[in-house]
């Protein structure tokens, strides 16, 4: 079974330019938003991040239910 996330009206999402280092974790992929795009990385907005290769994904998403961190 598979589940559905739907962003609340107004969400912006930012996709990464370049490529990411796959082994940050929340912490350091909200410095990055932090000091890249000089936004809150808790602000509600969602951050994509790509891996070298291709072949992973991460995003990072803060919303009032937690802080998000998502991979594939």
């Amino acid at each position: 079974m598979s589940e559905v996330i739907t962003l609340p009206a107004g969400t912006r999402i930012w996709l990464a330019a370049g490529v990411t280092d796959m082994r940050c974790g929340f912490q350091g992929l909200a410095a990055k938003v932090q000091t890249a795009l000089e936004e809150n990385a808790l602000g509600g907005n969602l951050y994509i991040f790509r891996g070298r290769r291709g072949d992973l994904v991460k995003i990072l998403w803060a919303s009032d239910d937690g802080v998000w961190l998502l991979a594939n």
